[in-house]
This record gives structure tokens, sequence and C-alpha cells, in this order.
């Protein structure tokens, strides 16, 4: 979305599609991604976990810079069955900044409820046409500056590195602006899985985007960058929903709906098409927004002021509805979500089996991928039982109350706890 005005209500998006032009389109070839050791990556256009495990984005847009009272959002947001949330931040050039230590905190709460964090710059919405949006060169830096907050987050982490980058002034920009960015994060040893959103306001009605993907992707020397388009008035029928998405899937290159909802005033988005198409072609989608929303776009609030027992129609749609979270999401196995396997990290650093017949002594190591494997919960498991011990040598808390400021320590039994799966369990 366009960013909110002064007051935090966000503004209304003109968009005008009479010009559009009918370019044409370069051919791509099949993109491959070499193979990153270790977080989410990309392989043959699809999204896949460390281990293996192919990952679908069902996820909520939150809009945190303007809202940074509202972090209990992320476990409201958790319990709709969502997979994924994308957390807007600011990097200081238009809204306030979000510093590393609040990145940090708002991981934490993301791996605590089990989601896998988005994390973009909302600063950059516009650029061109909205003098005072910020660059993707300037929204680079700021990652680089909070870099200590990103490293050893690559399972769980996607840096989305600019929000809707460039508005319909100057978008032929987009292509040498993007790979810049994505060589400067690169450069400064960020290894995260990438996203970039569209030109034009995020729509790519002019198809920057989708000509010039191939390029951009192989420009990333880890082949590791995920195209994430926004879907609103532009996308107004099933055909330009399914042309657009199949475009991608067919030249094997990853994309994923960054936003979209079910109303705009630029035109009516086919939210039915939009949900339906990504869950047949198995592509990921973000909605916009759980709350907070005004300046007559209320209704792309999913629930009434943050309140989850208060969803408002867009809500109940996007939430429970055909090919909706609810139905569709399925959980990252980082986080070890299926009984007895399901992949994640035990504490002493080997992966969980996927499967209980990799270890068929019954010692509780077994042999998947060309490796050793801890069966969950077996006595090779240092993460067993009630709570367990943490790698730094704390044991894990019984209960995530046990940590009121979310920091990722606790206290019990008279000594320190860490929450298992939040910034300090490392």
């Amino acid at each position: 979305m366009k960013p909110p005005r002064r007051n935090t209500l966000y503004t209304v998006v003109a968009m005008t599609v009479a010009g559009l032009v009918g370019a044409v389109l370069a051919v791509f070839g099949t993109a491959t991604s070499a193979a990153a050791a270790t977080g989410l990556r990309v392989t043959d256009g699809r999204v896949y976990e460390a281990n293996g495990n192919e990952f679908v984005m069902r996820g909520v847009n939150h809009a945190h810079v303007w809202y940074p009272g509202e972090t209990g959002s992320l476990a409201d947001i958790a319990a709709t069955g969502a997979n994924t949330v994308r957390i807007v931040l600011g990097s200081g050039d238009r809204w306030t900044r979000t510093s590393a230590s609040e990145v940090s905190s708002l991981i934490g709460q993301c791996k605590a409820n089990k989601l896998i964090c988005v994390l973009e710059v909302h600063d950059t919405t516009g650029y061109g046409e909205d003098g005072a949006a910020a660059s993707l060169d300037q929204a680079a830096d700021y990652w680089v500056d909070v870099r200590s907050a990103l490293e050893g987050q690559e399972n769980y982490v996607v840096i989305n590195i600019g929000n809707e980058p460039f508005g319909n002034t100057g978008y032929t920009g987009w292509t040498e602006a993007t790979k810049n960015a994505i060589g400067k994060l690169r450069g400064a040893g960020l290894y995260h899985a990438l996203m970039v959103d569209a030109p034009n306001w995020g729509q790519d009605w002019s198809n920057t985007m989708r000509t010039n993907a191939a390029s951009v992707f192989a420009s990333d020397p880890d082949r590791n960058t995920i195209f994430s388009i926004h879907m609103y008035g532009v996308y107004d029928t099933a055909a330009e929903v399914r042309d657009y998405l199949n475009h991608f899937v067919n030249n094997g290159l990853p994309i994923v709906v960054g936003e979209f909802g079910d109303a705009h005033s630029d035109g009516n988005p086919d939210e039915d098409a939009i949900m339906a198409t990504a869950q047949s072609l198995k592509v990921g989608y973000i909605g916009w927004s759980w709350s907070g929303n005004g300046s007559g776009v209320e209704y792309l609030d999913m629930v009434n002021g943050f309140d989850a027992d208060e969803p408002t129609s867009w809500g109940s749609r996007f939430l429970t509805g055909a090919n909706g979270i609810s139905t569709t999401s399925e959980p990252a196995t980082v986080y070890g979500d299926v009984p007895g396997g399901g992949g994640g990290t035990a504490p002493n650093g080997y992966p969980y089996c996927l499967s209980g017949s990799s270890d068929p002594d019954g010692d509780g190591w077994g042999w998947e991928n060309n490796r050793s494997c801890v069966v969950r919960g077996s006595s090779a498991d240092p993460g067993s039982g009630e709570g367990g011990t943490a790698p730094n040598g704390y044991p894990y808390c019984l209960s995530g109350s046990s940590d009121p400021d979310g920091d990722g320590w606790g206290w019990e039994s008279n000594r320190s706890c860490v929450v298992r799966g939040s910034s300090a369990d490392g």
C-alpha cells in the first residue's frame, strides 16, 4: 500500500492505467538457485526451508511502524493459522526508524509465534512519483545498518528490500536500482532470502518487473530472490491474475502476492481469483492488512481496532473463506510443528528427522539427506521433555508468559530461562 498521511491514515492510490503499454516480453530461461547452506532459499522457482521442505507463504501484513504498540497482533495473526507475517518497518528516511534492537525483538516474537517474518522498509513507497519517498539504495543502507539483528536468522526471516519502490514516474529505473540493492546486501554479508516488490505502486501494470525478472534474479549471486506483486485494481479479472502469476511459474521464477484486498479505490480486485490461482499454483500470498487502515480504505482492515474477536467482512473472507488462511496454510517445519518429525533444528545443531523411520535401531539418531538427524523427543534430542536446555546452557521456559517484555528471556524456578525459538535462543 501507499504510505499513510502524517496522521497515520492511509492515502488513496490514484492509479492511471489507461496508458498501459503492450511491451515486448523477454523470454525467460528456467532459473535455478545455487542452494544456500542454511535458511529459506529458492530452487527452481520455489521457496524451500533449509531442510528441503517446500514453503508456501500464507500470511498477513501488519503495519508495525505506525502502530508500534500493537505487537500483540503477531500472536493474533498466528492464531488464524497464518504461517507468515509481513511487517512494515521504517528506515528513518520518511517514517520513524525501526532500530536494530526493535528488529531483533520483532524477529523473536515471530519465532515465538512460529511465523516466518517478512520484514519490509515502507519508506520507498512510490519513489519517483512521491517526492517524500526514499530510494532503494537508501533502503539497502538501512538493512546493512541493522544487519546485527538479522545475522543468523536466515531460517526465519525474508528481507523485503523496499515496499512498492517506484510509482508511475521513473519506473524504468526499477531494474537497475533493484540489482544494485541486491548487490549491496550480498556484499554486506546478508545471505537471507530477499524479496523485491514491483514498481507502479507494486502493481507492475507496465510489466517492468515481469519483463526483467530473469535478469534481476540472475544478478543475485546467491540466486535467492523472490518477486512480489501487489494486486489491487489492476487485477480486476481472473484472466489478468492468472496471466501474471502463470508467467512467473511457467518460467521458473519465484513469485508471491505480497499485498491484495477485496476492494480498492483504483478498481475492484478479484480476490477470489487471486486466492484460487495462488492455491492452484502453490504460490504464496499475504493479505493487506490486519488493522489500522483509514482515510477511506478502512475496508482493508481484517479486524476492527486490532481486536481479533472483531473480524471484518474482508477478514472473514480472507481468513476462513474459500482458499483462505485456515484451509490452505501449512506451518513452517523449522518450528517442528509436525509430530515426531517435521524438520527444524535440534538444540545440538543437528536437523530433526522428517520421518521416524530414519532411525531403524531406535537410538534417536537417523540419517536423511546424506547427514545425521535427531528424532524429535528421543533420548538424542536435547530439547525433549519439559523445557529442555538451550544451546547457551540455560533451560527453556515452560511458558511464554515467563517473558512479559518479549526479549526472549524469562524467569522460572528462581532462574533465567530462554523462550524456545526467540532471539535469545542461540
